[in-house]
């Protein structure tokens, strides 16, 4: 005999509710979900918002290692033992709606609901496709390319519908911890990107598509200048091209 409540379930309605086991939180901007070392018992579901995830070295230096938006699971290590641990500290950069699992029920509706565990099992391959590509952009990609494509990541080019354009608030500082140079080359970078027409900011940043022409081709620099009016709407690439150069680069550089 058919369960008729497994019958009607529906992950995007577990996932923008609150129930048993889970609840849903307001965390301010600049405000933490967790800190890296704390006991890892809960995961989040991020419904409104951006965030990021940071880590600390033993000698205090930290880094920034990806940026979170809706759709997105924080602290996925929570379901993978019982005493783990938080590997780095989630913070909202804009204020964020979200919803806190458990980690009992977390599990409990993986096991029963395939729909979800299928979901969930989706997302973990997305991420660590991206972190495969966040490598191989680190290994073999210029910085410019490497601000380049989290420019667009965090304007979510190449997903699902619309992209946001405006990007959230983020300071050069933190755009310099992801790409792995400095402050300094991340305003000279940003500044030619905006002379050439790929980004405008006035307060906030907003991304145009251009800009996906650095990652695909070499298309930044005095010699390519006078190029700079050929792009846009009429470059030529195609969507599944676009999406699949947000993940990896088709030019490995020389990292700078």
């Amino acid at each position: 005999m058919i369960d008729p409540k497994k019958e009607n379930f529906s992950p995007e309605a577990f996932l923008a509710s609150a129930g048993l086991g889970r609840r849903i939180v307001h965390i301010k901007a600049k405000s933490v979900f967790f800190v890296q070392g704390n006991a890892a018992n809960c995961v989040f579901y991020l419904q409104k918002g951006r965030a990021k995830l940071t880590v600390v070295s033993t000698a205090g230096k930290e880094a920034t290692i990806t940026l979170l938006s809706p759709g997105d699971f924080i602290g996925e290590e929570s379901i993978a033992s019982k005493d783990g641990v938080h590997l780095a500290t989630a913070t909202a950069i804009t204020a964020c709606v979200a919803l806190k699992i458990e980690r009992a029920e977390m599990l409990r509706v993986m096991d029963e609901e395939h729909t979800f565990s299928n979901l969930f099992l989706m997302f973990l391959l997305a991420r660590s496709m991206r972190t495969q590509a966040d490598l191989i952009d680190q290994l073999f990609n210029s910085s410019e390319k490497r601000l380049a494509r989290i420019l667009l990541l965090m304007a979510e080019f190449g997903k699902n519908g619309e992209p946001e354009t405006f990007i959230p608030k983020i300071t050069q500082e933190t755009l310099a911890e992801m790409i792995g140079t400095t402050r300094s080359r991340v305003s000279f970078f940003m500044n030619r990107f905006r002379r050439l027409g790929f980004i405008e900011y006035n307060g906030r940043i907003r991304v145009n598509k251009s800009l996906l022409n650095v990652v695909l081709r070499d298309q930044v620099g005095d010699r390519n200048a006078a190029s700079a009016a050929l792009l846009g709407a009429n470059s030529g690439f195609s969507e599944t091209d676009q999406q699949e150069a947000l993940l990896v680069s088709t030019t490995k550089d020389n990292p700078s």
